[in-house]
């Protein structure tokens, strides 16, 4: 027996709404859930650590990457600087000015930065930690085109 016009219209409309349901889940889903094992790239990449652990507050907004991510090279230079040094670079260390505005504002002399050598590369490459003086550490392999703030 055929349905009338105004409850085909009620079966569609409810499957209709299931649908939106679903596809507003799966959004959502994806908009929370942990990014590519690098954490995602750059400032605005908003993708949390792999781990599903909460990003501290210097890092909100921004893409992160766990200490166990980073490449050898980048984790051999914390380690430099967990020790003070020495580092293999002489400008290793030296104020990081922060002109692009990538990192959070503060005044000069708040961050610093250190060389992460790039295998192949004949000077001292693009990749960079940039630390800030309440303990922030940040990761950069695109000469501080983008950010990641490093979770330990």
């Amino acid at each position: 027996m055929p349905r009338p016009a105004a409850g085909r219209a009620l079966g569609l409309r409810r499957v209709l709404v299931g649908l939106l349901a679903l596809v507003v889940a799966v959004l959502l889903a994806g908009c929370s859930s942990a990014g590519s094992p690098g954490g995602g790239s750059g400032v605005g990449g908003s993708r949390p650590a792999g781990t599903g652990a909460s990003a501290p507050a210097w890092a909100h907004g921004m893409g992160t990457v766990r200490e166990a991510q980073l490449p050898a090279e980048a984790r051999r230079t914390l380690a430099l600087i967990d020790k003070g040094g020495p580092f293999p670079y002489a400008k290793d260390g030296v104020v990081f000015g922060n002109h692009e505005g990538r990192l959070p504002g503060h005044q000069r002399g708040y961050y610093h930065e250190y060389t992460v050598t790039t295998p192949g590369s004949r000077d001292r490459g693009a990749r960079r930690i940039v630390t800030g003086q309440s303990g922030e550490i940040y990761y950069t392999d695109d000469h501080y085109n983008s950010f990641r703030a490093v979770l330990r």
